[in-house]
């Protein structure tokens, strides 16, 4: 099944699919809402999902698809690869990630592995996901991102999951993802030692 909000790149990637041999299109959503309730109908083996899709964000589409349907594989389909955008996906259970510049042999490639249960993420994706560089990082401590640095200050002040995701206008599970990469990181293994950290090495984790 494919989402996307318009119509000629549906029907653009339904025709390189089924010229492929390999799938069957059994259905083809604009929006969220359809694209849920389309899935619930036809019950498709892989869905690809543009990353913008209307009336709701790809990953709590995803969310929702998956929870009525979990056997259904999630490939997202994008022009963006910005780490939080990434992060968000998978945490809301895409098991692919291109972008849309990709070749057409990669995106069949994807679905096709995705309908096997084999994740594909394009190489620019998965450099997205990788630890910053020394020389990528922040003046006050440079293992960290500068995400990372501000999702470590609210931690240091006592907000929880979902208090720092609205402050930061990302979701809870983004923010799980960065507080666990933030523990491999500086050494820790829980929210006390991470603040102690903080405290040390962070000067905006204090206020």
């Amino acid at each position: 099944m494919i989402v996307d909000q318009h119509q000629l790149v549906r029907a653009g990637l339904a025709a390189l699919l089924e010229a492929a041999e390999s799938f069957d299109i059994v259905g083809q959503a604009g929006d969220a809402d359809e694209a849920v309730q389309l899935a619930r109908d036809l019950k498709p083996d892989v869905v690809l999902m543009d990353l913008s899709t209307p009336h709701q964000a790809a990953p709590e589409t995803a969310r929702r698809l998956l929870a009525e349907r979990p056997e259904t594989r999630v490939v997202v389909l994008s022009s963006f690869f910005e780490q939080d955008r990434v992060v968000d996906a998978l945490a809301a259970g895409a098991i692919g990630y291109l972008l849309k510049d990709c070749d057409p042999q990669s995106l069949i490639a994807a679905v096709r592995a995705a309908a096997l249960g084999s994740a594909t993420l394009d190489p620019r994706v998965a450099e997205a996901l990788l630890p910053s560089r020394p020389d990528q990082g922040t003046a006050e401590d440079p293992s960290l991102t500068a995400r990372e640095s501000e999702v470590l200050t609210l931690v240091a002040q006592g907000l929880g999951n979902k208090e720092i995701g609205h402050r930061l206008g990302i979701s809870p599970r983004t923010v799980k993802v960065h507080v666990g990469n933030i523990f491999r990181r500086i050494g820790v293994t829980n929210r006390t030692s991470a603040a102690s950290w903080a405290r040390k090495h962070l000067p905006d984790s204090t206020q």
